[in-house]
């Protein structure tokens, strides 16, 4: 892991009195989005959370804005998480990504992958309030994505593990630039997945998802391939005893 005090470009570090400058905000009406779903477009317009390279918040920007790899190649970087809900027999649920999806349609990933935004109960800028946001914004996308009712996964029950910094290209012009805090959670669910957002689920079993990666035919998304090679399966082993030494990690990890 390392340490760094600015995320920089190639114009130079990207702090809150530069990000104006370095990244002016565009119209979601663009040819970048021409063609699309109509509702993936309009979550497109979503304020998400930019951030310096120590995931200190610098200032916000859309969610076209932050997925543009124009932009992501300048440093543009910003807030995510990544849920991984387990059932009470240990096994993990996946989803695929619906085909309307702008970034990484069709792939397999976690439960839940997406952005707390710039609204006052998912923000924060140290460590224990941003972990809090990050919980109530999965609460909100595990509703909006899979149908699963806030009841049935209370914050109390999400466990923050660490948080990873990675970047990976979608496409030619969509991407990933961010800090993902990753979340573990175990509760018995009803699903009732949006089809806009989810065309698939499945519960895997370890031994099974291991099969899974071995099969040419199935894509994943880049973050869960990212923490299925470093440190999902050692977590998952500790699921109900021992992952309390791999909790509220301070350090961020960078991938």
């Amino acid at each position: 892991m390392s340490a760094t005090t600015t995320a920089t470009s190639t114009a130079g570090p990207i702090t809150a009195d530069t990000i104006l400058r370095l990244f002016p905000d565009i119209d979601t009406s663009g040819a970048a989005l021409e063609g699309h779903d109509e509702e993936q477009i309009r979550l497109m317009d979503e304020v998400c959370i930019v951030l310096d390279e120590n995931d200190l918040p610098i200032g916000t920007a859309s969610k076209k804005l932050c997925h543009l790899m124009t932009n992501i190649d300048k440093g543009l970087l910003h807030r995510a998480f990544s849920v991984f809900l387990f059932n009470d027999k240990n096994e993990l649920l996946l989803q695929q990504r619906a085909s309307e999806k702008i970034t990484f349609p069709d792939m397999w990933t976690n439960t839940c992958c997406s952005h707390p935004l710039n609204v006052s109960n998912e923000t924060g800028s140290n460590l224990p309030d941003a972990v809090l946001g990050v919980k109530h914004a999965a609460q909100r996308k595990l509703e909006h994505e899979l149908g699963i009712k806030k009841e049935q996964v209370p914050l109390e029950d999400f466990h923050f593990l660490t948080r990873i910094h990675y970047k990976a290209p979608s496409d030619g012009q969509w991407g990933e630039h961010e800090i993902d805090y990753i979340l573990f959670i175990k509760a018995n669910v009803d699903l009732a997945p949006n089809p806009n957002e989810v065309q698939a689920t499945q519960y895997v079993a370890a031994d099974r998802l291991k099969q899974m990666f071995e099969d040419p035919s199935l894509k994943f998304t880049p973050w869960f391939k990212l923490i299925c090679n470093s440190m999902l399966f050692e977590w998952w082993a500790h699921l109900d005893s021992g992952l309390d030494k791999y909790m509220n990690e301070q350090e961020i990890r960078r991938m």
